[in-house]
């Protein structure tokens, strides 16, 4: 419909496909149409230096002969001082376009229009647009193209909105979309007299869909039907936006070439990028010889300086060529259409952008209440439907699921959810899971499109869609572009001729995502991660609270000292699965417990406050040892389905009497895969509490029998029990920070035991704890304290 591709002829041999077409340099091609002539002459001096070779046509005088003579000489000095005068003013050359000059002609006065502009010359052969010139100062060629202005000259460019100015006003006053459209093309017609007048619109990918069509009733209605990309390539759609309006006045056409090819002072061939006359590609001639167009003109409608469709003209009785001026008041509607089209598209994002910022306060200012689930909270009213339309939505937080709208499975939404967190995006989007996520096997009459705004731990936000089937009229089939012909030895790719009607069905897609949704979902995720921390904070002081409560100062029997600390690893949750514990038995006895729960933060916090309250209450007041009260405690633990793993130690204290009936102090322990206590003895040596064979942790085989052992130790002696944040660092095994630790305990013995725990941390602990420490020290007194009287 637009310019395509021009003719390539290929060696044999060579692959043919539309690449071969899309690196062809259409802005120089060496030669215009021949409705006018072209003349390039220097500045200030205006010496011709390329003119067109049909310049005797327009001005009488052949082309050998007015190379390198005063434009004056040329085209007369009357018209020459017009084009001077013009060409020095201020500003832009094409706000006084055309210059209205009139030339004798042997004798005879022809009227011609001037059209100007500034072809610019890069240094060393490379051709430049203005503005672009870069290293050495670039050359420029004032390009000067005469057509001739047969008939009355229905208006001047200065009055152009004047003829206008009644459709300007229709479309200023048109709020419907598609009002603006047929209103633009009926314009256009009656304007420029075209046979047929089409609105052009480009999607994302610039297939081209006809929107609007204006027609004098005795053609096959285009409305509606879709054209490929590949009908305009990237250089034609570049051209596009630089130069707003081409004609092709006559179909097919002679073109006169340039002389000389090549600019003297470059050696490049002239840039016509800007030209009013450049000459377009054979194989786009062809093309419209194909669709029996004998005539044809194209306006450029923008937004953001970037192509978003075109206006369209076809003839289809013979040459058509309106004025200058009739064109360029054709170009100023298509202007004013353009900007009532970004004036629209503004407001209705000014009016989506308040909708989605009211829905995003309220969803907001629901996710503060921490007493409601946060899931619940966003399918309030307003619910996340309100913000991103589609037909169903999953909210996944903080161990609560809800769902709005259209059903859809446990695990399509999870394994959908799972697709986007291995993306690492803030969020994942596809109009088409059986094409972006064809792994997951999801059936298209489930759901088809999906956005998905992941969250830490697995949590997710996901809005569906399901699929949206629908045809699409194609002006011809779309995938054959191009036609291969081979001619003798040669082949050359020729444009497609059919361009019957063909029909499309799309599936296997959905609605697809706009760029506002994909924003409106990044806000909510921005949103959504304050409120978890918000209310992981608020839970992790209440899971601090109680730990802290847990870890509470143990007791202190007369024969017994003892120090505890706790230091929490240095993460944000000051809380963690360690801990310790001591309390004397109905016999006097003493038990004291270090456990380690597997995992961090409130979870293993809350499994360690279970496991505490069982095994105190299996312990208290029974004749079970620490082995028997290990396997109750795995045992119970596995029965109500904890889920519980954790590394635990048991030891009880018992004072009895050696074979001189002397008192002593005997430590029974077992241990379920924890470190071994070390015992500092009264002498300053150490000995580590380390079985041959130890025990599983708890959580792992709940029925196995578990070990148990003694150690007899002398008054005195201070047992240290503690866990692996104590010993362990990346760069450190357990062997060698225990060993460390023996070393260390030795050389503080004789501080008292609350000195003697703080200066073990000093020491062994880096400036901020990789991991939860829990340590319990007890130290047997070397005599009896005097008990208070009672």
């Amino acid at each position: 419909m637009t310019e395509t591709q021009p003719v390539q002829w290929l060696a044999p041999g060579t692959q043919v496909d539309l690449s071969n077409c899309e690196r062809e340099p259409i802005h120089v091609p060496g030669s215009i149409q021949p409705r006018g002539v072209l003349i390039a002459v220097s500045e200030p001096d205006l010496v011709v230096e390329q003119v067109s070779a049909n310049l005797a046509d327009v001005v009488g005088t052949a082309w050998e002969t007015a190379l390198g003579r005063p434009l004056a000489e040329v085209i007369g000095t009357v018209p020459a001082q017009a084009v001077a005068r013009s060409a020095a003013a201020f500003g832009d050359l094409r706000e006084r376009n055309p210059v209205e000059l009139t030339l004798d002609l042997d004798g005879t006065p022809v009227p011609v229009d001037a059209i100007l502009h500034r072809a610019v010359h890069g240094p060393a052969g490379a051709t430049q647009h203005p503005g672009e010139g870069v290293g050495q100062a670039p050359t420029t060629s004032l390009v000067v193209e005469l057509e001739p202005a047969f008939g009355p000259r229905p208006f001047s460019f200065p009055n152009t909105y004047q003829a206008v100015r009644s459709t300007i006003a229709e479309l200023n006053r048109t709020t419907d979309l598609q009002a603006l459209y047929d209103t633009t093309v009926e314009a256009v017609r009656s304007l420029t007299g075209f046979d047929r007048v089409m609105l052009y619109r480009y999607d994302a990918d610039y297939n081209g869909e006809v929107v609007a069509e204006a027609q004098h009733g005795g053609l096959e209605t285009f409305l509606g039907l879709h054209y490929p990309a590949s009908d305009i390539p990237a250089q034609a759609r570049a051209l596009y936006e630089k130069n707003w309006i081409r004609l092709i006045s006559e179909v097919p056409y002679t073109p006169a070439p340039i002389h000389p090819v090549d600019h003297p002072a470059t050696g490049q061939p002239l840039d016509l990028t800007f030209s009013t006359l450049r000459s377009v590609s054979p194989i786009h001639v062809e093309y419209l010889l194909n669709m029996g167009v004998t005539a044809s003109m194209s306006l450029s409608l923008l937004r953001d300086d970037k192509l978003w469709g075109l206006i369209a003209c076809h003839h289809y009785s013979g040459p058509h060529a309106p004025p200058y001026a009739t064109r360029a008041a054709a170009e100023f509607l298509g202007s004013t259409l353009s900007l009532r089209l970004v004036d629209r598209a503004a407001e209705e994002e000014v009016r989506r952008a308040l909708r989605a910022r009211s829905t995003l306060a309220w969803l907001t200012a629901a996710t503060l209440d921490e007493e409601r689930p946060l899931a619940d909270a966003l399918l309030g009213t307003p619910d996340l439907l309100d913000l991103v339309d589609a037909d169903t939505v999953v909210v996944d937080l903080q161990g609560h699921t809800a769902l709005r709208g259209a059903p859809l499975a446990p695990e399509l939404h999870a394994a959908i959810a799972g697709w986007a967190a291995d993306r690492a995006a803030e969020v994942a989007a596809t109009d088409s899971l059986v094409a972006d996520a064809a792994a997951l096997a999801i059936p298209t009459d489930t759901v088809c499109g999906a956005l998905v705004v992941p969250l830490p731990d697995g949590q997710y936000v996901l809005w569906a869609r399901q699929e949206k089937i629908r045809t699409v009229d194609w002006g011809g089939d779309p995938t054959r572009k191009a036609d291969v012909v081979v001619e003798g030895d040669e082949v050359r790719i020729s444009p497609r001729k059919s361009f019957a009607r063909w029909e499309e069905t799309v599936r296997g897609r959905s609605e697809p995502w706009t760029q506002a949704e994909l924003a409106e979902a990044k806000e909510l995720r921005h949103n959504l991660l304050e409120a978890l921390y918000a209310r992981s904070r608020r839970v992790a002081r209440a899971a601090e609270t109680l730990q802290r409560s847990m870890l509470s100062e143990p007791p202190q029997p007369d024969h017994l000292q003892m120090a505890v600390r706790y230091v929490p690893a240095a993460r944000e949750a000051e809380v963690g699965g360690d801990w310790y514990d001591v309390f004397v038995q109905p016999d006097g006895a003493t038990m004291l417990v270090i456990g380690d729960v597997v995992g961090h933060d409130t979870e293993a916090a809350a499994v360690m406050g279970q496991l505490r309250g069982l095994l105190r209450g299996i312990a208290y007041d029974t004749g079970d040892g620490p082995a028997q009260v290990l396997r109750r405690l795995d045992h119970t633990a596995a029965g109500l389905q904890m889920d519980a793993m954790a590394s635990v130690l048991v030891a009880r204290l018992e004072q009895t009497s050696d074979e001189k009936g002397e008192g002593v102090t005997r430590l029974v322990w077992s241990n379920a895969g924890h470190l071994p206590p070390v015992v500092l003895t009264p002498e300053g040596s150490t000995e580590l509490l380390d079985a041959d064979q130890p025990d599983l942790l708890l959580g792992v085989q709940p029925a196995l029998p578990r070990q148990q052992h003694e150690a007899v130790l002398a008054r005195g002696s201070t047992v240290l029990l503690y866990t692996d944040g104590l010993v362990e660092r990346r760069d450190q095994v357990f062997d060698d920070g225990i060993t460390d630790l023996r070393r260390r305990l030795s050389a503080l013995g004789d501080l008292p035991v609350h000195e003697l725990v703080d200066a073990l941390l000093g020491q062994l602990l880096p400036e901020r704890a990789e991991d939860d420490v829990a340590l319990l020290a007890v130290r047997m007194h070397q005599q009896d304290r005097p008990r208070p009287d009672r």
